[in-house]
């Protein structure tokens, strides 16, 4: 039972109104707004505000873009030189010469470093707070306040730590801040909840222990940033596999038969998410993943003619070249992970009138010709009987008839290679059915951490321990063997780093881990389709200048970053 109702935050001792909540529990936050606030809308007011960000900074253009366009598995050139300029940031994005005025950059920073802010509003107000909830409420508070703050750590190599609100923050870096966030994370998870009790869209023991394998996992990596290499401590890695095993035998989650499902408009309840963005309808959600890298003659809802994609990323061809080289004569699609198709004209011709609640786009990887609804005028074409009509798409949209929809693999920043059908193209995420414009009203919520990424670390920590561990390749063939929902893919015979970097690849592509992947498996000064920088100083990214020049009047408090 969920329903969209008014959260009253408290924001810097303030309260402020907002209709933008995260629920907060299965069991609805239900307030009403007004002059005399109960001890229970008080604390729930509090806490709202740590989580009312997750969905801004994980939008498509933020967090995404940082951990995504900077990678080998997204490119954004500038669309037929018309779309998507905005002033060359995508393109230095992915050929990691972002500079300190990045927009996109300061948007990330701005939404993590005020998620910092209110989580530490509600640590302080929650600690003398009255209500019976207030104890679990300050644990989710100061345990997402963690959560930012390695988000912080891992894009820009810096956290704040701070307890007052009134106060100036401390900067630590390296291993001063991998200490830190672990010992918070640590004090919190024995008063969280269990994902069964309060759902994926909040912090739990489970996603805890979730962070806290990532943190291990990527220690060697914080401790020392710019490193030739990394040393991947024995000790780190054994609390890697102590906290992935405790999700794993905890049998809160499992892995789902049905790979798409898991980022399908339904996706709240599906049983591999362990931790993320609540991203319901009725939750005012604003999930543009869907949108980001269809074309923008893809109009994949019969009932709004107006939602339509937007010609964003694509995937590089070093990406999907992995894909080939992992399958030889085989195609690729025979993988689950890979392509979903749910429009039978693509092998059926024939099949060109659809009743309109069958229509749906394809999921996966996109290539070749595309087929969907046609929009004319306003409207889409139907058959004789009413049915919806799909065919083959040209770039009507542009006045361009003649120009059909064939997205191809190769994509880079000429002008031949950033065209509209240039790139092959993601739809993961299913496109929300109830979007008017593509725009707005997510309904899949982003995952943060699922149950597959956990076997996947617990796969790498045992391998970094011990290249011969048999159990590393059990658990990566475990995950590759629960797509049963279709054909799942073969099982591996063997597993190396090379060949688990891979696998996360090929399981977590588009899901914003890929640039920290890439850094802690020493790929990120490769070479790829317009990238060859190698230095080393681009993993982490610039501090916005706005920043810094915000704390001008405290003189040698705010660093920018070596390299920028």
């Amino acid at each position: 039972m969920n329903k969209k109702l008014p959260i009253i935050l408290t924001v810097a001792g303030m309260f402020l109104m907002t209709t933008a909540c995260t629920d907060l529990k299965e069991q609805v936050l239900d307030e009403t707004l007004g002059s005399t606030l109960t001890d229970e809308q008080t604390a729930n007011g509090l806490i709202a505000p740590v989580y009312a960000l997750l969905p801004e900074l994980h939008k498509h253009t933020n967090y995404f873009a940082l951990q995504e366009i900077s990678t080998d598995e997204a490119i954004l050139p500038y669309r037929g030189g018309t779309d998507w300029g905005d002033n060359g940031i995508y393109l230095a994005m992915h050929a990691h010469t972002s500079v300190s005025t990045d927009p996109n950059i300061k948007t990330t920073w701005d939404n993590i470093v005020q998620s910092i802010s209110r989580s530490i509003t509600a640590i302080t107000t929650l600690a003398t707070a009255k209500d019976a909830t207030s104890a679990l409420y300050l644990a989710e508070a100061r345990g997402m306040r963690a959560y930012y703050s390695m988000m912080m750590l891992d894009l820009f190599g810096i956290v704040f730590v701070k307890e007052d609100p009134g106060t100036v923050s401390k900067i630590i870096r390296g291993a001063d801040a991998v200490s830190y966030i672990e010992s918070e994370l640590l004090a919190v998870e024995p008063l969280l909840q269990n994902k069964a009790t309060v759902g994926p869209g909040r912090l739990t023991k489970a996603a805890v222990w979730g962070l806290l394998a990532r943190l291990y996992l990527n220690a060697a990596v914080y401790r020392n940033i710019y490193a030739p290499q990394f040393t991947f401590a024995s000790t780190d890695m054994d609390k890697v596999i102590d906290y992935t095993s405790r999700i794993i035998s905890s049998g809160e989650s499992k892995l789902s038969a049905d790979y798409f499902s898991i980022f399908g408009n339904t996706n709240h309840d599906n049983t591999e998410l362990i931790f993320a963005v609540d991203q319901r309808p009725d939750l005012n959600g604003h999930n543009r993943m869907a949108y980001f890298s269809l074309s923008g003659d893809q109009f994949p809802l019969a009932a709004f003619p107006a939602a339509n994609g937007t010609d964003g990323p694509a995937i590089t061809s070093d990406f999907y070249q992995s894909w080939v080289q992992a399958y030889g004569a085989v195609d690729p699609k025979r993988d689950p992970r890979f392509y979903k198709e749910n429009m039978s004209v693509y092998t059926n011709p024939a099949d060109t009138c659809l009743v309109d609640a069958d229509y749906k786009v394809n999921r996966g990887i996109l290539r070749g010709q595309q087929y969907g609804a046609i929009r004319v005028n306003g409207a889409f074409l139907r058959c004789p009987d009413g049915k919806l009509r799909v065919g083959k798409l040209t770039n009507l949209s542009r006045n361009r008839n003649d120009l059909p929809v064939i997205f191809t693999e190769k994509i880079d920043f000429t002008t031949a290679g950033s065209g509209y059908s240039s790139g092959y193209r993601v739809e993961k995420y299913e496109f929300s059915r109830v979007s008017d414009t593509g725009r707005n009203k997510g309904e899949a919520d982003i995952s943060i951490l699922r149950l597959a990424d956990i076997y996947l670390m617990r796969a790498e920590a045992k391998l970094r321990k011990s290249a011969g561990d048999a159990t590393a390749l059990d658990d990566v063939n475990t995950v590759r063997a629960s797509r049963t929902a279709t054909t799942p893919p073969p099982v591996l015979t063997s597993v190396t780093l090379d060949l688990l970097f891979r696998e996360r690849g090929f399981e977590l592509y588009w899901e914003m881990v890929r640039r920290t992947d890439m850094i802690r498996f020493g790929k990120y000064e490769g070479t790829w389709t317009e990238k060859t920088s190698t230095d080393v100083h681009k993993r982490i990214f610039p501090i916005p200048q706005t920043a810094i020049d915000g704390a001008s009047n405290l003189p040698g408090y705010m660093q920018q970053n070596t390299g920028y």
